[in-house]
């Protein structure tokens, strides 16, 4: 396992494709449960949920609406990798406000869980 941090570039845009909780990690889904699921994939009016981070330290975190010129409502962020971990912070201060460990990124994938809570992890395609 390589330092994920001089791997690959997690700069560019990410679609999230995957939120486990912890909740969720501790039960199984039933059938029905999954057939919901898939249903709610072909919904006609998609909705993505989307990360985008600059090469600046700066990015944007929301839920993007097909059919719409502009990004539904997108927050602004500050970020730093430091190793392994990608750092939140404040815009303001630039005080660390959440802290995560990335578990994978690669030229598609961007994967990385809460600092502590193993079992809530999001997973992420790149889209640019």
């Amino acid at each position: 396992f390589l330092g994920v941090g001089q791997a690959q570039s997690i700069v560019g845009t990410w679609q999230m494709t995957e939120e486990k909780s912890c909740l969720a990690s501790q039960f199984e889904e039933s059938d029905t449960e999954k057939e919901l699921l898939q249903s709610f994939g072909s919904s006609s009016s998609a909705v993505a949920k989307i990360i985008k981070f600059d090469p600046k330290g700066k990015g944007e975190e929301g839920i993007f609406k097909t059919g719409k010129r502009r990004s539904g409502d997108l927050e602004a962020f500050r970020y730093q990798l430091s190793g392994d971990e990608l750092q939140f912070l404040d815009k303001k201060s630039g005080i660390i406000k959440e802290r995560f460990v990335i578990d994978e990124l690669s030229s598609i994938t961007l994967r990385f869980h809460r600092v502590g809570k193993e079992c809530e992890e999001r997973t992420f395609t790149r889209v640019k």
